[in-house]
């Protein structure tokens, strides 16, 4: 069952997506080579807690850390490591959530680390660009499976694959809720979209085939022909107007 919220349950959610769309921003100066993932991680962390908040990715189904760290090949869930060293040329996907009185927003970005080759660079800008082709249906008397068809057409004309293994989803008191949103398929159909409606729109797309895997470590996904992945998405509510997107920073917009 999709669960609606009230205006009182939003502004709770936006309070936490004002707080996770301000680190994905501040992340920007951060990463850079010679920088770990744990401290991506130890930073979210800080910056949530500091905030009055709770990490929603730690102890979740017995994640590890309050941070998704994902770099070049690997699409979400990367584990952050002391080890894991950011390198000129790479790209970094991270995947946040913070809770604010049992509220939850859920968001990510695909980073530059230093320099990244003009491949690398439209595959990211592809990816973001899919999520606001899809935020344009985003409203009520579209479809839910609009969303997903939007993601597909921009993501494929690009010459990229959409992963169908992972989707987004709906969010509020749990991270996880109905409906599932997938990032492919046919326009026009499952349920409308109401006022009320909040939901994490998230396109993860492949530089080469659609297919992944997890690796040994049980959480990390990977690309099986080992190209880049990038990931991108914002929580988003449906209003009686244009959509809200309680993730994304001003600074940004």
């Amino acid at each position: 069952m999709i669960k609606l919220k009230s205006e009182e349950n939003i502004r709770f959610m936006a309070r936490s997506g004002e707080v996770v769309g301000a680190i994905l921003h501040d992340l920007k100066d951060m990463i850079v080579p010679g920088v770990t993932t744990l401290e991506i991680d130890r930073f979210v962390e800080e910056t949530i807690t500091a905030n009055g908040m709770v990490p929603t990715f730690k102890g979740y189904n017995g994640f590890p850390a309050s941070a998704c760290v994902s770099v070049n090949d690997e699409l979400v869930h990367g584990i952050p490591k002391a080890d894991r060293v950011l390198a000129e040329g790479d790209i970094v996907s991270v995947d946040i959530g913070a809770t604010h009185d049992g509220w939850v927003s859920d968001a990510a970005r695909t980073y530059a680390v230093g320099d990244i080759s003009p491949e690398a660079a439209r595959l990211v800008s592809y990816c973001k660009d899919s999520f606001f082709k899809a935020l344009e249906v985003c409203r009520e008397g579209h479809h839910l499976t609009d969303i997903g068809h939007a993601v597909q057409a921009h993501t494929e004309s690009g010459g990229y694959s959409v992963v169908r293994d992972y989707t987004g989803h709906g969010v509020g008191r749990d991270m996880h809720e109905s409906p599932q949103i997938l990032n492919y398929g046919e326009p026009g159909r499952g349920p409308l979209l109401a006022r009320g409606m909040a939901l994490a729109i998230e396109p993860m797309i492949n530089q080469g085939g659609a297919g992944v895997h997890t690796l040994a470590d049980g959480w990390t996904v990977v690309t099986n022909d080992g190209k880049l992945a990038a990931h991108y998405e914002n929580t988003v509510i449906i209003t009686d107007g244009d959509p809200l997107v309680i993730t994304l920073d001003e600074r940004d917009r």
